[in-house]
């Protein structure tokens, strides 16, 4: 399956098949005809499929970086490791990055490539559900900072996206709860339809024989949203669904305790709660959110005071102006942008 994302000089093309990882060479020479590429991966992934993307990529000159797993690698400190390898193998703008990994690579290493030499080509080979379906596509790289995640960043599309749904047999239940979270997100804001179905399955296990089509139809709606508003001003707010809570949540436990979608699955959850109590949502959404997080093993609650994360949701970046763009649900599948501010949260006293 092919979709491309259209943004001009910009656009580039998305492949979903299984056991693409062993062609990689092929796609790849499509949008790159330099010598030297080096692969950006962590200690979780590259041990699994970082010898084989090696073999396919036989007839280049590939070296490769891996860093420590988890969101803490994601720090603006990283940075000088990934510029001192690329500077160490004298890699110039007519080489290629490749991130094999999950968000967190796929987030530094695009970002990486993007400031190198004022930027060099990279292709996001995404390895978890989440990456697969959400951050490898739409050009979003950046780092955390201490107080807060992705406050570093640029718009930075890569020339290819490969996406092997077989990579992510070998994934623990925790990190497909991760992914699921954003799944459930796209049912949310633009396809009542996928929602429906991810109800009916009730688990991953029942998604097996889909997997494919789930996931193009989430890359589908992001890539439509994207080609509306590539810089994040007005529709694409509709894919931070649940984020404006997920962030402070992660933030606040250091990224140690909620996963990024365990924390958008608590984020959805609770802010459409509170959209209802405001007469802002149809009655009910938040419940049914409610069960299909809860049938995928996901989180609805972190039980922390709303004054702890205020200082956190002050500093979004969707905070424009003093106005906090919040994104709601009219039900499920018909997404809006609510202009409002700090005091929408003034009712609620733990999430």
């Amino acid at each position: 399956m092919k979709l491309t994302v259209n943004l001009g000089k910009n656009s580039y093309p998305i492949y979903i098949e299984n056991n693409i990882l062993d062609k990689a060479s092929s796609y790849i020479s499509s949008c790159f005809s330099g010598k030297k590429i080096m692969i950006i991966s962590d200690d979780n992934v590259f041990p699994l499929y970082g010898e084989k993307l090696k073999t396919s990529l036989g007839d280049y000159e590939v070296h490769e970086l891996v860093l420590p797993h988890g969101e803490p690698t994601k720090a603006f400190e990283t940075l000088p490791a990934l510029y001192n390898a690329l500077l160490k193998q004298k890699f110039s703008r007519s080489d290629l990055v490749i991130a094999l990994g999950g968000g967190v690579i796929g987030d530094l290493a695009g970002f990486a490539a993007s400031s190198y030499l004022r930027g060099i080509r990279f292709v996001q080979i995404p390895t978890s559900l989440l990456a697969q379906v959400d951050s490898s596509v739409g050009g979003k790289v950046a780092v955390d900072l201490p107080q807060g995640k992705n406050l570093v960043g640029a718009f930075y599309h890569p020339k290819l996206v490969l996406i092997d749904p077989q990579v992510l047999r070998t994934l623990p239940e925790h990190f497909i709860m991760d992914g699921m979270g954003e799944v459930i997100k796209y049912g949310c804001i633009r396809d009542a339809a996928l929602f429906e179905t991810l109800k009916e399955r009730g688990s991953f296990e029942n998604l097996q024989d889909i997997l494919p089509e789930i996931i193009f139809r989430c890359v589908d709606i992001k890539r439509q949203v994207v080609e509306n508003d590539q810089f994040d001003t007005g529709e694409r707010m509709l894919l931070n669904f649940g984020h404006t809570l997920a962030h402070t949540i992660e933030q606040y436990f250091h990224y140690e305790r909620e996963s990024h979608g365990e924390a958008v699955g608590i984020g959805m959850y609770q802010i459409s709660k509170l959209a209802e109590e405001k007469n802002l949502c149809q009655p009910g959404t938040a419940q049914k959110i409610r069960l299909i997080l809860n049938a995928y093993g996901l989180p609805d609650t972190c039980h922390l005071p709303m004054s702890d994360l205020m200082d956190a949701i002050s500093l979004d970046k969707k905070n424009l102006n003093n106005h906090l763009n919040l994104v709601l649900l009219h039900q499920i599948g018909d997404s809006y942008v609510y202009p409002a501010d700090l005091t929408f949260f003034d009712q609620a006293d733990e999430i």
